[in-house]
């Protein structure tokens, strides 16, 4: 009789892990096959028309059905991080092989043989919250290269303009504060939820704009909205993290930042050329009501115990952890508001294209996801979050004196490493700084405010510096300088052997 039951319960196993079309891993390699067909005929057989046949239409049809596929292929990695939690290694391969002519093909082979070893797990709701955040900072990132021009293609001034692109910042820092009082008062979910919705409907707006104020109206609502969805996030995560892994959790979660920050502006910048600015807003609204239909579906249920809905809200009282994580994210915005005024100014004086400062952006961006991804990530759960604060900032201030002084692509590039590397250390050091500065009780309102000076740094770094008549080396060498004044106040101010003010611990 229990020879029976061992054998029945081995065949339950096998059916319950039995490779299957639907199964996340068959999903990869069944999609991966057609990403790899695809690349292979842009290679053997578009490309050849184009340059032997003067056919450049073949690069053009088969490079966007290439690329609508490897887009479709992503997200089929994605699904199987998630849902079969596989090591990091597996993605990255499975990636590499989408860009290799065969590897593709390769792949398949070697998951086919290996897919037993991948069971489906059940959706962990964490990665829900991390989406949010690539939602939040994807919506963010694809305004970037195409608002100001949006807004004089209907018929706005130059300054009208500016106030177009800038009020949704002011309103978003407006967002992020009442998110952060909101979140201690009615719990993570209610706000996040309510933000997803609200911000994917304000989206959609951009499809009824008709003239520059109709757009600083939908501005406005925009920033506002968008600005309920990080503090709960982040308010989340840090409330079901442990303090000893604090650190690599805020580099996973940067990663999205990083992701959305590469991804963004280039997606943005075709598609806005090809089918216009509110058809961009409209499938970053699709994404955001696919996201708060899954949250409904696979957090509702558990909400209570995930998202610890009620607290009695505790006042929020400053103390030297806090004032260090707000001037880090203010200090760090100033100079990505900077980098974004002045890189592209420096690259066109040094006889470059657009193309060469996006390409830079694109390198820091790169260098800060694979050290949040890489098990370089357990760095900051080793090394003091003040330590990793001072190098963070170090790095990015010297980084902005070297861009300045930089007179060829190739030192720029490198430059630009740099600055990825500091940017790495800065922003798992102020979230972490942050967790261990406050209390579950009042961890929203400590992170409604921390956003809010990201947002207003973004606005200071890329207007300020535009008030000061000087030449880009000394802008880039004063912006350089104010980091590392920051630095020099940190470790002037430091208190040998001072704790955190409060351990986190977990709620969930």
């Amino acid at each position: 009789m229990d020879g029976l039951k061992t054998t029945a319960a081995r065949e339950q196993r096998k059916l319950e892990t039995r490779p299957s079309f639907f199964h996340p891993v068959s999903l990869v390699r069944y999609v991966g096959i057609v990403d790899g067909v695809t690349l292979l005929v842009l290679f053997g057989f578009a490309m050849p028309l184009k340059y032997w046949a003067d056919l450049p239409v073949a690069v053009t049809i088969v490079g966007t059905t290439h690329g609508a596929v490897f887009a479709a292929y992503l997200l089929t990695i994605l699904y199987a991080q998630i849902r079969v939690q596989w090591p990091f290694g597996w993605t990255a391969l499975a990636v590499a092989a989408g860009c290799i002519p065969f590897g593709s093909f390769v792949l398949d082979r070697v998951l086919k043989k290996r897919q037993h070893k991948f069971p489906v797990k059940p959706f962990p709701a964490i990665w829900l919250v991390y989406l949010a955040v690539l939602f939040t900072f994807l919506d963010l990132f694809t305004q970037l290269p195409v608002m100001s021009t949006f807004a004089v293609s209907l018929g706005a001034t130059a300054m009208m303009a500016g106030f177009v692109v800038g009020m949704y910042s002011f309103t978003n820092t407006i967002g992020n504060i009442l998110a952060g009082v909101l979140t201690d008062r009615l719990g993570a979910y209610a706000v996040f939820t309510a933000g997803l919705l609200a911000t994917s409907l304000t989206l959609l707006l951009y499809q009824a704009v008709w003239s520059p104020e109709q757009l600083l109206a939908v501005r406005f609502l925009h920033g506002l909205l968008g600005g309920l969805i990080v503090p709960a996030a982040f308010t989340y995560i840090a409330n079901v993290t442990r303090t000893e892994r604090q650190g690599s959790q805020s580099a996973v979660t940067g990663s999205f930042v990083g992701i959305a920050a590469i991804v963004g502006p280039a997606y943005s910048g075709i598609m806005a050329a090809r089918v216009g600015v509110p058809f961009v807003f409209t499938t970053v609204a699709a994404a955001g009501f696919a996201l708060f239909l899954a949250v409904i579906l696979f957090v509702r249920s558990r909400r209570v115990a995930i998202f610890r809905e009620r607290r009695q809200a505790k006042r929020l009282e400053p103390n030297r952890g806090m004032v260090l994580a707000f001037a880090g994210a203010f200090f760090l915005m100033v100079s990505q508001g900077a980098l974004a005024y002045l890189l592209p100014l420096h690259v066109q004086e040094l006889g470059y294209d657009s193309r060469t400062s996006g390409m830079m952006m694109s390198i820091f961006g790169v260098i800060a996801v694979l050290l949040f991804v890489l098990p370089t990530k357990r760095i900051f759960d080793r090394v003091s979050p003040f330590v990793c604060y001072v190098i963070g900032l170090g790095l990015m201030g010297l980084s902005q004196i070297l861009i300045g002084q930089s007179a060829g692509s190739l030192p720029l590039g490198a430059v630009m490493v740099l600055y990825g590397i500091g940017f790495s250390f800065l922003f798992p050091a102020i979230n972490t700084m942050l967790a261990h500065s406050t209390s579950p009780d009042n961890r929203g309102k400590a992170y409604g405010l921390f956003y809010a000076f990201f947002s207003i740094g973004v606005v200071v770094g890329s207007s300020g510096l535009g008030l000061i008549p000087a030449s880009l080396p000394t802008l880039f060498a004063i912006m350089g300088g104010v980091l590392l004044g920051c630095v020099a106040v940190s470790l002037a101010t430091a208190r040998p052997g001072a704790k955190p003010a409060e351990k986190n611990q977990p709620v969930g």
